[in-house]
């Protein structure tokens, strides 16, 4: 929660309705390179959690969604 990541990758679903889903987070912006941070969470256990993209969009995705994105940790200042 708050850190940020980078898109290192997105998944290639097999499924027709997942790659319909991937093309519509590709148009909004989620794509490799991009910064993220995860900015609020539902309770455990249920969705969605609110994504900012590139530090000014926020969006909700589902559990389904956010699975076809790949992140990598973004080194915080100060950090050894």
């Amino acid at each position: 929660m708050g850190a940020r990541a980078v898109i290192d990758q997105l998944h290639t679903p097999a499924n027709a309705d997942d790659r319909e889903v991937l093309l519509r987070l590709i148009e909004i912006g989620f794509l490799p390179g991009e910064t993220v941070r995860v900015v609020a969470k539902a309770r455990t256990g249920r969705e969605p959690v609110a994504v900012r993209l590139g530090g000014q969009s926020t969006f909700a995705l589902r559990e389904r969604e956010a699975a076809l994105v790949r992140v990598r940790p973004v080194a915080t200042e100060g950090a050894a």
